[in-house]
């Protein structure tokens, strides 16, 4: 197949360009590099793999056959997002769109990758895809969260419209290798802080709880049902729940830091649960997470030892 990525530069995106070129495809890869990095995909120029440096706010037209269209542009991390909250409400919609007729134009299939941040601060625990969430739309958060909702509800408008073949991921907290050091979402933050000696920032009283799913997971969740026939929204991510002090503490002891525990004050509009409901990509996909939260963080801190040593 010919597939273009866009938001190829991005954590997930540039591990989705690696099984795609593994499986045979060929890629397009799009970014801007507003919060994307050159070196995630520098590994991957010439044969089958072409980047090209473009913003998907502005319409694009490739010359070459298009089979598939997989929209994972955005900024993911509430510092990016919060930093840039009109190119993310942008990139949500005008940018959706202009893939979206990218897929039409080309009669390819469309996957979007939206986000668990649909659900805001839930009222059911865990979250099932029927769930219609408890976010906040004039809220900080608000530019990311309503960017998905509507690029969700811009895909399936299309999809009944013109009956483009489209998939929408709900994607649930991952991690692994090439997220960014200065990220500043919890599992670079704790394992920067951990590698350096300094206090490990937690937020509230660390009684909230998040879900961690290893990236290679989530990329083969997001692979299968980029071929499914399923049109609605499929949770994706590790149920396996801990709170973020218990996080912290399996971060200190992975690492060995003798790092504190610095509490500060709880974000606007954080949610105080985080956990998929995963039985609908078991029954339709198939899939469930493979690798262990150990296995995983064991791999990420070996990246981020790398990562750091090579700054200093």
């Amino acid at each position: 197949m010919h597939i273009v990525v866009a938001g190829a530069a991005g954590f997930i995106g540039s591990h989705i360009c690696d099984r795609l070129l593994r499986e045979g495809h060929n890629v397009v890869a799009l970014d801007n590099f507003l919060t994307g990095a050159r070196e995630n995909i520098a590994h991957l120029n010439g044969g089958r793999f072409q980047f090209l440096r473009h913003d998907i706010v502005r319409p694009i037209e490739i010359d070459s056959p298009v089979d598939a269209v997989i929209n994972m542009a955005s900024p993911a991390s509430p510092k990016d997002y919060l930093e840039h909250p009109i190119e993310t409400l942008d990139v949500g919609s005008l940018g959706t769109r202009n893939m979206l007729e990218l897929a039409r134009t080309h009669h390819a299939r469309f996957l979007l990758t939206s986000t668990s941040e649909c659900y805001g601060d839930p009222h059911v625990h865990p979250q099932v895809e029927s769930y219609w969430g408890n976010v906040n739309p004039v809220g900080p958060r608000s530019c990311y969260d309503e960017s998905k909702r509507f690029a969700e509800a811009l895909t399936m408008a299309y999809h009944r419209k013109y009956g483009l073949r489209t998939n929408i991921a709900r994607i649930f907290n991952t991690y692994g290798p090439r997220m960014k050091l200065d990220d500043g979402r919890v599992v670079p933050a704790f394992l920067g802080q951990a590698l350096r000696g300094a206090p490990m920032t937690v937020f509230g009283d660390g009684s909230q709880t998040r879900s961690f799913c290893f990236v290679s997971d989530m990329v083969d969740g997001l692979y299968r049902l980029m071929q499914s026939d399923e049109r609605y929204p499929v949770n994706l991510g590790n149920p396996l729940e801990l709170t973020i002090r218990e996080f912290a503490e399996r971060i200190k002891d992975l690492t060995g830091a003798a790092s504190s525990i610095d509490y500060q004050p709880l974000p606007e509009d954080d949610p105080k649960q985080r956990r998929p409901n995963i039985e609908k990509a078991k029954r339709i996909l198939g899939w469930e997470p493979r690798v262990g939260l150990e296995e995983g963080l064991r791999e990420t801190v070996e990246y981020f030892r790398s990562k750091q040593a090579a700054l200093a």
